[in-house]
């Protein structure tokens, strides 16, 4: 086995290191997942800046590529004295692995037809030898 698989086959596996591989995270990304995930009540982008420690637009960037991905949504709240505001929360944690499952066998599917192919192209009828 090639060492680029061997060595990403026993790399030890940890939650974030899914999301990254197969929704494109980066750190801020999975460190504003995690906080969502974590919180009792859905957060704004405010309170995901504050605590994070970076700027509005930073953090509103990374929401907005959390729920582009599908793990995290935009609930809309009422203030209380009229008007409302944008509140994210993590997906549903069952969904969001329906969603990695789905995007697996796909891959999974892909890649099959990939090396069937290989062997269209390169493996010869050896009855002809």
């Amino acid at each position: 086995m090639p060492d680029a698989v061997q060595k990403q086959l026993g790399d030890e596996r940890e939650c974030e290191g899914l999301l990254d591989c197969m929704f494109g995270m980066n750190e801020l990304d999975r460190a504003v997942f995690r906080l969502l995930a974590e919180s009792s009540e859905p957060l704004t982008v405010d309170h995901v800046a504050k605590f994070i420690g970076k700027e509005r637009t930073t953090a509103y960037r990374s929401v907005k590529r959390l729920e582009e991905a599908g793990v995290a949504v935009q609930e809309q709240e009422s203030c209380p004295k009229g008007g409302y505001h944008h509140v994210y929360r993590v997906s549903d944690p069952d969904e969001i692995a329906n969603e990695l499952q789905r995007m697996l066998n796909q891959w999974y599917a892909e890649t099959g037809q990939l090396i069937q192919e290989f062997r269209d192209t390169y493996v010869k009828d050896r009855s002809s030898e």
